[in-house]
C-alpha cells in the first residue's frame, strides 16, 4: 500500500511538474514568436512567391501569431487575409527579388467576390511582365479555377481532380423537424422576397425566392463564364457543355478543349519554376509564402502623410462588441466615431463582406457612417455579400463599388419567436404557470404562442423598423421611398444587377475604392490605415485560450460539415429585428 501510494503522488508530481514546464516552454516560445513577428523579412534574388488558396481566405489577416496557432498540431500556421494577398501583389509587382507567382490550390471555397479579387490582383501584377503559374497536386474546385485563368499556364498533377460545373444553391428546411419535437417559429416579415424565415414555414421555396435565387446565380454565373472565355480563348457555350455534362471531371477533356495547360509531377514543376526563374540547374526554386512575404521592405511605397483608414467589417451584424468573426454595431459605430473626430484621416473606405444581423446594430453604424460622410469622403467596398444590414450600412456612403458577383439588397426585416410550449409538455414533462401584473407581462414567451393583437403589435414594428430601412436607402442614394421600396421587400441582386438600379455605383474592388477615396479626397500621396486595430498577442492569447481555439477544435474535428455547426450558432444568435440576407447563403 505504501508502494502504490509512494508511486501515485510521485507520479501526480511528476504530470503536475510537467504541465508547469509544458506551460513555461509554450509562453516562451509563444513570445519568441511575438518577438519575431514585427522583424521585416528578407528576400532573395530569383524568388517566387506563393498564393495558396488551400487555406480559408478572410477579408483581412492577422499579424499576431497566437492567430495562427493550430491547437490540434501545436503549430504554427499562419493565414493571410484578402488584404495581405491583394498587397502583397501589388508589392511584388515592384520587387525584382520576386519573378513570378505560383498559385497552389486546395479543395477550399472563398466565394465569388473574394475569388474575382484575387484574380484582378494577379491580372494585374502580370502587366509588370512576371510570370504567374497555377498548380493543383489534388483538387481544383471551380472557384481556384476562376483564380488561375489569370495565370499564364495552368498545370494539374496528373491524378489531380477537377471541378467545374456550374452554381448551385441549397436551402435547408427546418420546420417539419422542429414540428416533431413540438417546437414552432413564429415569423413575422416585410417583403415578399425575404427569405430567411422560409425555412421555418414550409418544406420548399416559394416562387418569389425560387425567382430571385435563380436570377442572381444566373448572373454569377454568366459573369464568371465571360472572364474565363476572354482568358483561356473558349466560347462561353463550350464552358457551359462542359459544366453541363462534367466533362471538366476527365482533366483530359479539359486539356483538349484550353480550359488547362497540361500536366506535371512536382519535380516537374520544380523543373519549370527552375527555368522561369533563371536559376542553377540544380537550385531548388525560392519559394517565399504570403506570411513571410507580408513582413518585407520593398522601396517605393508612400510615406505620406496622408492617411486613407481601412475600415473591415465581416460577418453577422450583432449588438455589442461583436468577435473576429462577426461586425458588433457599438464597437464599430466606436470606431467609426474615432475616424471621424480624431483628425487624421483624408477619407473612409468601409468594407464589408456581411450578409446582415441585428437592425438596431445596423443602424448604430448608419448613423456613424452618415455622419462620417458629411466630414471625409466614405467610399464603401463590397465583398462576396453586403446585403440587407449589410447595405443599410452601406447606404450613407458618397460611393459603393461591388463586384459583378457580389450579393446585395435584400432590403427587409424579419422577426423570429419559437414557441416550444408542446417541447415541454409532451416531450419532456415540463409545464409552466405565469403571475402578472399586465396581460402581455410574460411577452414574447417561449411557453406559448402569441395571440392575434401580439401579432399586430409584432408586425407594427417589423413594419416601423422596414420604413425606416427604405428610409436611409433613399436618403443615401438620392431616391424616392417609393422607387426603394419597388426594389426592397428582401429582394437580393448580384452585383451587376445592383449597379444597372443605381443601389450601387461602380463594379470594382477594393483597390479601385482606395484610388476613387483618394480622388474625392483631392489627394495623390497617400498612406493605409487598417482597422479596427487587433489585439495585441498577449491580449489575443487569452481570448484565444476560450473560444476561439475551442472554434479551431470543432473545425479541425468536423472539417467541412463544421460550416452546418456554425449555420446553427447563426441561427441561435438571432436575436431582435433581423435585416439580413434570405436565409444561409451556399453556393457551390
Amino acid at each position: 500500500m505504501k508502494s502504490f501510494l509512494k508511486y501515485t503522488l510521485a507520479t501526480v508530481t511528476g504530470l503536475f511538474l510537467a504541465s508547469i514546464l509544458f506551460f513555461i516552454i509554450f509562453f516562451v516560445s509563444m513570445g519568441i514568436f511575438v518577438a519575431s513577428a514585427d522583424k521585416p523579412a528578407t528576400i532573395s534574388e530569383n524568388s517566387v512567391l506563393v498564393l495558396n488558396t488551400a487555406i480559408q481566405i478572410h477579408e483581412r489577416g492577422n499579424n499576431d501569431p497566437f492567430a495562427s496557432f493550430d491547437p490540434m498540431s501545436f503549430t504554427m500556421k499562419p493565414a493571410p487575409g484578402l488584404n495581405d494577398i491583394i498587397s502583397n501583389l501589388q508589392k511584388a509587382s515592384r520587387d525584382n527579388n520576386i519573378k513570378g507567382v505560383l498559385i497552389e490550390n486546395g479543395p477550399m471555397m472563398h466565394g465569388w467576390g473574394t475569388a474575382r479579387e484575387i484574380r484582378e490582383a494577379l491580372l494585374k501584377f502580370k502587366e509588370s511582365g512576371k510570370f504567374v503559374i497555377s498548380y493543383t497536386d489534388y483538387y481544383l474546385t471551380q472557384e481556384s479555377y476562376y483564380i488561375s485563368t489569370a495565370a499564364d499556364k495552368i498545370y494539374l498533377n496528373p491524378v489531380a481532380m477537377m471541378e467545374f460545373k456550374g452554381i448551385g444553391s441549397e436551402v435547408m428546411f427546418y420546420k417539419e423537424a422542429l414540428k416533431k419535437i413540438g417546437v414552432e417559429v413564429q415569423v413575422i416579415r416585410h417583403g415578399r422576397f425575404k427569405g430567411a424565415v422560409e425555412p421555418f414555414m414550409g418544406t420548399s421555396l416559394s416562387e418569389e425566392n425560387r425567382m430571385q435565387i435563380d436570377k442572381y446565380i444566373n448572373g454569377i454565373w454568366s459573369s464568371v463564364l465571360t472572364e474565363i472565355s476572354e482568358s483561356r480563348d473558349i466560347p462561353v457555350a463550350t464552358l457551359n457543355t462542359f459544366a453541363d455534362e462534367l466533362l471538366a471531371s476527365d482533366t483530359k477533356n479539359a486539356e483538349s478543349q484550353n480550359m488547362i495547360d497540361g500536366f506535371l509531377y512536382r519535380d516537374e514543376l520544380r523543373t519549370r519554376l527552375i527555368k522561369l526563374t533563371h536559376e542553377q540547374a540544380d537550385k531548388e526554386p525560392l519559394l517565399v509564402s504570403m506570411s513571410k512575404y507580408s513582413k518585407a521592405v520593398v522601396p517605393g511605397f508612400s510615406k505620406s502623410e496622408n492617411k486613407i483608414a481601412v475600415l473591415y467589417a465581416e460577418g453577422n451584424i450583432v449588438m455589442g462588441e461583436g468577435s473576429s468573426t462577426s461586425i458588433g454595431g457599438n464597437h464599430y459605430a466606436s470606431v467609426i466615431r474615432k475616424i471621424r473626430e480624431g483628425d487624421k484621416y483624408s477619407a473612409l473606405v468601409f468594407r464589408i463582406n456581411s450578409p446582415g444581423g441585428n437592425a438596431m446594430a445596423s443602424d448604430l453604424i448608419w448613423r456613424e457612417i452618415e455622419l462620417t460622410s458629411e466630414k471625409i469622403p466614405v467610399v464603401v467596398s463590397m465583398g462576396n455579400y453586403a446585403a440587407s444590414g449589410g447595405y443599410y450600412i452601406a447606404a450613407p456612403a458618397d460611393a459603393i463599388f461591388a463586384h459583378p458577383t457580389t450579393l446585395t439588397g435584400s432590403i427587409g426585416v424579419f422577426g423570429m419567436i419559437p414557441q416550444g410550449g408542446k417541447l415541454l409538455r409532451e416531450k419532456i414533462g415540463i409545464s409552466t404557470e405565469s403571475v402578472m401584473t399586465n396581460k402581455y407581462a410574460d411577452a414574447p414567451s417561449f411557453f406559448r404562442p402569441m395571440d392575434s393583437y401580439e401579432e399586430e403589435v409584432m408586425q407594427k414594428s417589423i413594419d416601423n423598423t422596414y420604413s425606416e430601412f427604405v428610409g436611409k436607402v433613399a436618403s443615401g442614394r438620392n431616391m424616392t421611398d417609393n422607387q426603394v421600396d419597388l426594389l426592397g421587400e428582401g429582394h437580393v441582386y448580384y452585383g451587376k444587377d445592383a449597379l444597372d438600379l443605381s443601389l450601387v455605383d461602380k463594379i470594382g474592388g477594393l483597390p479601385e475604392a482606395i484610388n476613387y477615396a483618394a480622388e474625392l479626397s483631392s489627394i495623390e500621396d497617400y498612406r493605409i490605415i487598417e482597422l479596427p486595430v487587433i489585439d495585441d498577442p498577449y491580449t489575443k492569447l487569452m481570448k484565444s485560450l476560450g473560444g476561439e481555439i475551442r472554434s479551431r477544435i470543432i473545425e479541425k474535428e468536423l472539417g467541412m460539415a463544421a460550416e452546418y455547426y456554425k449555420d446553427l450558432n447563426e441561427i441561435i444568435s438571432m436575436e431582435g429585428i433581423q435585416a439580413r440576407i434570405p436565409y444561409i447563403l451556399n453556393l457551390k
